[in-house]
């Protein structure tokens, strides 16, 4: 079956969501701009989807996940034995809360910090697997 909008592509997909982050999130709107500024659960449930993207798309985007969970976890497991990858996510998410974030760094910390979770697995790899499958359906259509 053919389509009018031919498949766009995972990467393409992860792309055109962190452009909207980037430019939805600016604190000054140009004077002739249409679009309202994103809002607060937006930035986070776009950001989300856009790191789970990147771990959909596969390489090149998946050396970052590896880099900190072969080298970062390793030496937060060599510092205080039996810490996880999960529980530095949420010990990150923890102080993430109370430092107070504007938007566009909402926005980029939620796209690395997904990016990371979905390449451990877990619900956001879970999420990453869909996108990747859901993409793979449109790709074959």
């Amino acid at each position: 079956m053919k389509t009018v909008i031919p498949a766009i592509g995972i990467v393409s997909f992860a792309l055109v969501l962190t452009a909207i982050l980037i430019f939805g999130t600016r604190e000054q709107k140009a004077p002739n701009a249409k679009g309202k500024p994103l809002s607060w659960w937006w930035t986070l449930g776009l950001s989300m989807l856009a790191g789970a993207s990147y771990t959909a798309a596969g390489w090149p985007f998946t050396v970052v996940p590896q880099l900190v969970m072969g080298d970062f976890v390793g030496l937060a497991h060599a510092i205080v034995p039996g810490v996880t990858l999960p529980g530095l996510a949420l010990l990150f998410i923890v102080f993430l809360i109370w430092v107070g974030l504007t938007r566009r760094q909402v926005a980029v910390v939620g796209i690395i910090l997904v990016h990371i979770m979905a390449g451990a697995g877990g619900g956001f790899g879970i999420l990453a697997q869909r996108i990747h499958a859901i993409a793979m359906h449109f790709a074959g259509s």
